[in-house]
C-alpha cells in the first residue's frame, strides 16, 4: 500500500509515519513539504491513500484537494490539520474525504484510519 504525507512541518510529517507504519505492515509511505510537492509527487506516485495538512504555503490544502479531485476522482484523502473550520470541513466533506484527523496523531487517531481503511476492504495485515 502507499500513502503521501503532505504536511509542511516536518515532525508532523514525522510522526504521522511513525503510527502509520506501526499500523500497516508493508506499506510505502513519501512524504511532502507542501500543496505543490505534494500534487506532483501525487501524480507521478499515484498513492493509495493521501494525508493531508489544511493550512500549507504555496498551495494549501484545499486547493490540494480540490486539484487531486479533479485530476482523480477516486482518490482517497484523510485531513490531518490542528484546526478545522466547520465551514471548511462541511466544503470538504464534499469532496468525498474519509475522514477529519486533529493534530497531533496518536495511536487512536491512527487506529481510525486503520479500521477506515480495512473497512474498505484494503487494509492488510
Amino acid at each position: 500500500m502507499r500513502f503521501l504525507i503532505v504536511d509542511d512541518s516536518k515532525f508532523t510529517q514525522k510522526i504521522t509515519e511513525k503510527y502509520l507504519r506501526e499500523k500497516f505492515i508493508d506499506v510505502e509511505i513519501t512524504l511532502a513539504g507542501d500543496g505543490e510537492e505534494g500534487f506532483e509527487k501525487y501524480k507521478k506516485l499515484r498513492p493509495d491513500y493521501v494525508f493531508i495538512d489544511l493550512l500549507m504555503p504555496i498551495i494549501n490544502g484545499q486547493e490540494l484537494i480540490k486539484l487531486i479531485k479533479e485530476k482523480d476522482g477516486e482518490s482517497k484523502i484523510f485531513i490531518i490539520s490542528a484546526d478545522v473550520q466547520k465551514s471548511v470541513k462541511e466544503e470538504m466533506e464534499g469532496y468525498g474525504i474519509l475522514g477529519f484527523i486533529n493534530k497531533p496523531m496518536d495511536d487512536e487517531k491512527a487506529q481510525y484510519i486503520y479500521d477506515a481503511i480495512i473497512g474498505e476492504g484494503n487494509g492488510t495485515d
